[in-house]
């Protein structure tokens, strides 16, 4: 039995919390677009539990994908009718990466931050250059990323972890109604699977913990057998999963 509640109250965080550029609501639905960059700021998602989806509510949606010139996509959290996924499947649309929302308490242990970890409660060019660059791929649009985190709203945390004067880790905390959610965690690519980016997500929990809260939240591939250890190791487990259906025949980013 899916707790709606917990999905709602994450997803509306998530939301805030990785802004999009343009919204718009269909009956249950939340349609989010953001130039391209991640799945999760151009998608349609349900709100509202066993929301509906019939084929001229999809044919309205992925006009506006289309006019935004977006892959139409559909990111399925469990509010959505059961006939959703399987109506979209019919219609042609793949489903790809699985994804983990994950929680994790944050207890008086997790509240003390990394010395070497430095926290900057406004982004820089420098921030998103960085994270960008060890990102790669699609994710190494800095401008759209910079566009993005600019405009979030809530209380946030731009985390850079350097060894001998080299920044080698990122990550950006944003803190809303008891909750941090934890974002664009990467490290460089040939530092990886030594720890730093553990050091990363502490760091950002614990300055959670010192602005009021009580949860951690991030979210991970299923395919990402590596971070899904590292942050079980954390004390994160599963709250909820959800996937994408998307319509074929053009490329799209995470």
């Amino acid at each position: 039995m899916k707790d709606h509640s917990l999905i709602i109250g994450l997803e509306s965080r998530l939301l805030n919390a990785w802004p999009s550029f343009d919204y718009q609501a269909y009956d249950g639905w939340i349609l989010r677009l953001a130039d391209g960059y991640s799945k999760r700021a151009n998608s349609a998602t349900p709100f509202l539990p066993n929301a509906t989806l019939d084929d001229a509510l999809i044919d309205y949606m992925v006009a506006r994908f289309v006019e935004a010139n977006v892959r139409p996509t559909f990111r399925l959290n469990g509010l959505e009718a059961t006939d959703v996924d399987e109506r979209l499947k019919l219609r042609g649309f793949k489903d790809i990466e699985a994804t983990h929302v994950l929680t994790a308490p944050i207890s008086s242990e997790d509240c003390e931050r990394d010395p070497e970890v430095v926290l900057e409660p406004q982004v820089s060019k420098r921030w998103v250059r960085e994270a960008a660059g060890s990102y790669g791929g699609d994710k190494a649009d800095d401008e759209t990323l910079m566009k993005i985190v600019s405009r979030i709203r809530q209380k946030a945390a731009f985390a850079t972890l350097s060894l001998d004067d080299r920044p080698v880790a990122w990550g950006l905390g944003v803190v809303e109604r008891g909750y941090v959610g934890l974002y664009d965690i990467v490290v460089a690519p040939d530092l990886r699977g030594i720890g730093l980016g553990r050091r990363v997500v502490s760091s950002l929990m614990a300055w959670g913990c010192g602005e009021g809260a009580h949860t951690a939240y991030l979210q991970v591939r299923e395919e990402n057998e590596i971070a899904r250890s590292l942050y079980g190791a954390l004390g994160f487990g599963t709250a909820y999963r959800y996937t994408h259906r998307v319509m074929p025949g053009r490329s799209s980013s995470a």
